[in-house]
Order: structure tokens, then sequence, then C-alpha cells
């Protein structure tokens, strides 16, 4: 068995927590979707009001797995962590890293009292589906993922604000 230590992210880690984003949107057959920059994350994530937080696993002090989060506040519920991305580098993959994330995760929801930890998951990814529903999670199936790109934005500001004029 291997010894894998879970702590907060610091500032040091930008790069290795970009490696793993890189990593899943591979996974995800998005390899070319990741924008973001090291410099982003710093500032992003480590600066003066910081946008997430980070868990991360080391195994023989090399980062391996991260689990990102950040907090929401639902309507109808309160506070709630919204679980971004949960990532183990390839090579480590099924050694029970992914567990101690999520179990950070769920700690940290419940320190912070937390109403509801929210995540998504791709349809296909069936050994994380069934991870989660083992767990004790909920996958909602009348509910549907809506996103505008940035080009989207562009184009319905640009088209909102000639209306209104």
């Amino acid at each position: 068995m291997i010894a894998v230590k879970i702590r907060k992210a610091n500032k040091e880690d930008a790069s290795s927590i970009l490696k793993l984003i890189q990593q899943l949107a591979d996974f995800e057959k998005e390899p070319d979707a990741v924008e973001v920059t090291v410099a982003d994350i710093e500032r992003d994530g480590f600066g003066e009001n910081p946008l997430f937080n980070v868990f991360i696993a080391e195994v023989e002090g090399n980062v391996v797995g991260m689990a990102l989060y950040y907090y929401r506040y639902s309507t109808w519920k309160g506070k709630t962590i919204h679980l971004e991305d949960l990532i183990v580098e390839p090579t480590m993959r099924k050694k029970n890293i992914g567990g101690l994330l999520y179990a950070e995760i769920m700690k940290q929801a419940a320190k912070e009292k937390v109403r509801r930890v929210e995540w998504v998951v791709l349809d296909w990814n069936t050994p994380a589906r069934d991870f989660y529903i083992n767990s004790g999670a909920k996958i909602l199936t009348d509910w549907e993922t809506v996103q505008m790109d940035e080009s989207g934005i562009d184009n319905f500001v640009s088209k909102d604000s000639k209306k209104r004029k």
C-alpha cells in the first residue's frame, strides 16, 4: 500500500494543478479546451480574493491528484460546495487516491456545514458514476447543464446593447 498525503494546495502547486487539469481534459476527450495558465491559477486561486480551493494528493512528495472546489449559494439550500474537478494521474488510478480526495471534500463540506456538494460527471464515465452512486450521491436526470462560452457571451452582449439603443 502506498502512503498518500492529502493537503491544501499552495501557490507553488499551480503548475502541478495545471498539469492535472490538462490530464483531465485529455481524459475527457477535450485536449485543446484548456485555456487557463499557471498565472491564472496563481492569481485566481492564491491571490487576495481566491475564487477556488484545492486539495492535493501527494505520493513521495509528488503531486498525483487534486480536487478543486469553490463555494456557491443555492437559493433553496444556502451555502454549497461545487466540486469542479477531481483528477488523479493515470498511473496512480485504482489506488484509492480519488477516494481520499473525495472524502476530503465531504469532510470540508461537513466542517463548513454546507447543505449540498454538487458536481457533474460525464455520462460515459461509468467508473466515476458507479463510485458516486455507491458513495450515496444521486445523479440527477431531469436537469441539464447549460453553458455559454466567451464567444456566446460577446455575441449576446453585442446584440443586447444594440437592442437597447
